[in-house]
């Protein structure tokens, strides 16, 4: 079965960040070959650019663990394998853009699960040298999910001064991110230009640091900061 086509009804990156949630269950249908295009082309260009190995599974359902799709998960077929050399850096790395591809197959119209944890790792493993941090599921979700429960603005941001308005539109924009175990465990300071992000140490904190940049860096403006 072939799903319609969505790619009249494209939105921005930055509208993408507001809309998205996480979705687990999904319609068995395949994902329109355009997009498909459209994200390996995204893909490739990534891969290029940074060094990194990530690709794009189709049609297999293999790549998240049996007892997940028994209890919470549904027609889970495609996938993105967070993948690349292993050097200092990666996993912050494959945050970043692994963000950057999850909002931008938002766009095309397709809901997302990150999976940082619970997935085969035997399955999406590489077999070029890489390290794999995760797998990010993509598909035609049953539903468009629901915002998570999210921490309030004070307990994860200061800003020395009268806080101007990129900031805060950047420290909205990040507690709408996929986080480890959604424990949020990220904190900001602002000082003018300069603005500096702190991760609780843990298995996960190269992905959370990588994914909380790039949703910051899309709200708040690039021009507007630079990293401390």
């Amino acid at each position: 079965m072939r799903h319609e086509s969505k790619l009249d009804t494209i939105m921005t990156i930055k509208e993408a960040i507001f809309v998205r949630h996480t979705v687990r269950k999904y319609k068995d249908v395949a994902i329109d070959a355009d997009i498909v295009r459209r994200l390996n082309e995204r893909i490739d260009y990534i891969n290029k650019e940074h060094d990194l190995n990530i690709k794009l599974v189709l049609n297999n359902g293999n790549g998240i663990w049996t007892f997940m799709k028994i209890f919470f998960a549904k027609n889970v077929k495609n996938y993105l394998v967070l993948a690349g050399k292993n050097r200092e850096g990666i996993d912050e790395e494959l945050g970043y853009y692994g963000a950057e591809l999850m909002l931008f197959a938002q766009t095309l119209g397709l809901n997302s699960w990150w999976v940082g944890g619970t997935y085969n790792k035997s399955v999406a493993a590489s077999t070029d040298g890489s390290v794999t941090t995760g797998v990010i599921v993509l598909g035609y979700g049953l539903t468009n999910g629901e915002q998570h429960k999210s921490k309030q603005m004070a307990e994860v941001c200061s800003y020395k001064g009268d806080m101007p308005k990129w900031f805060k539109d950047g420290i909205e924009s990040i507690l709408l991110a996929p986080t480890a175990m959604n424990k949020q465990g990220f904190f900001l300071e602002g000082d003018g230009r300069k603005v500096t992000l702190t991760c609780k140490n843990g298995q996960y904190t190269g992905t959370d640091k990588g994914i909380v940049k790039y949703h910051f860096e899309v709200a708040a403006g690039k021009e507007n900061f630079e990293w401390a």
